[in-house]
């Protein structure tokens, strides 16, 4: 009797377990399940990268290459336009505060100890939160070999620059024949084709030839003329001040500043959340009218949507998706505030490392 009972606990209790241990695992599936889900909704940045490199390119394929000089960090020049007909060009932007291109440099200087006889490449510093003293010691650090500029923005205009690193492949003949993001397969190929062509093409014509993009920059003390943007919310802000009787601050940065850049250059970041809460707060003084002015690197119109929803920028902000707005001013450095009186001049550019925005406001606004 007592055996039958002893059974029957273990019975019970075996019967519980199995009922208790069904829900966990149950539990523990849909836990995975979810852990995949959230793998796979991850942001794949260099899906993004490549995606917003082939936008970027897709009206430059076969049009002709830039007709512009280059300046390398050793003071030689580089006439592109003399390559063309010669041999090919490999042109490959990047940043030093750039992850994936740091990932891509050993390949990069690789390929240019392999073929640097047959293709001319040349490493173009996008120049943006970016000087030629940190492409220096980025060049040492990397050992790298073939020649390094640093830009000032107009090559970045031609080439539709819109990420980090962005490789331009311009063919035998000086027309542009690949643009993407990824070194992988797809590049290989498309580099393996621009070296074994045979050069039979016709060099591009004269009626083709791309227009030198560089234009005189506003500097302290020049007054703005015939100037407006057209902000994220649909108004227009006159530049000239010819509308207005207000002074104006004109704030130039990146989404990605704050976020991106608190690994790869945390002091660069810093500097941008510490101009955007400043302004923030000079904003409140409606003696001042002010504006933000967005890179478009790394930028489009859903980066903007969500960087807005993320951050308090009380001010009204401009997509500079082409740059004109950066060259028109000489930007190359982030977080930069230009100030423009009454009147429209321009009386102050304050860079990243000007910590009194507040005193120079107060200046403008006496």
């Amino acid at each position: 009797m007592q055996t039958k009972k002893s059974w029957l606990s273990v019975a019970i209790l075996f019967a519980l377990l199995l009922g208790h241990i069904g829900p966990i695992q149950a539990a523990d599936q849909d836990s995975v399940e979810q852990d995949q889900a959230d793998q796979d909704e991850a942001y794949d940045m260099d899906a993004d990268g490549e995606q917003r490199a082939k936008a970027a390119g897709e009206s430059l394929i076969g049009q002709p290459g830039p007709e512009m000089s280059l300046t390398t960090l050793d003071g030689e020049t580089i006439d592109l336009a003399s390559l063309y007909g010669n041999k090919p060009v490999y042109i490959k932007f990047w940043a030093t505060w750039c992850v994936p291109c740091r990932q891509q440099m050993p390949g990069f200087q690789k390929f240019q100890e392999e073929h640097g006889d047959d293709i001319q490449v040349i490493a173009v510093n996008t120049g943006y939160a970016d000087t030629a003293e940190a492409a220096r010691a980025y060049r040492e650090e990397m050992g790298l070999t073939m020649p390094i500029t640093v830009d000032d923005g107009t090559l970045g205009e031609a080439l539709n620059l819109r990420v980090t690193p962005q490789h331009v492949l311009i063919d035998r003949s000086g027309h542009i024949a690949y643009i993407g993001h990824r070194d992988d397969q797809e590049l290989e190929q498309a580099l393996q084709a621009v070296l074994e062509e045979d050069g039979k093409q016709s060099a591009a014509s004269e009626e083709e030839e791309v227009t030198d993009t560089g234009a005189d920059t506003l500097k302290v003390g020049q007054t703005v003329k015939d100037l407006s943007v057209t902000t994220w919310d649909g108004s227009t802000i006159d530049l000239s001040r010819a509308d207005s009787d207000k002074p104006l601050g004109v704030v130039f940065f990146a989404t990605w500043c704050e976020s991106y850049l608190a690994e790869s250059k945390p002091e660069t970041a810093t500097a941008c959340r510490r101009v955007r809460e400043t302004v923030n707060q000079l904003s409140e003084d409606e003696e001042v009218q002010w504006v933000g002015i967005m890179s478009g690197l790394w930028t489009k119109e859903s980066d903007v949507e969500s960087y807005l929803a993320s951050t308090e920028t009380d001010i009204p902000v401009v997509l500079d998706a082409e740059g004109e707005l950066h060259r028109a001013f000489d930007i190359r450095q982030i977080p930069s505030v230009v100030l423009i009186s009454a009147d429209g001049q321009i009386t102050e550019k304050l860079g990243p490392q000007d910590t009194k925005l507040t005193e120079a406001v107060e200046r403008l606004s006496q």
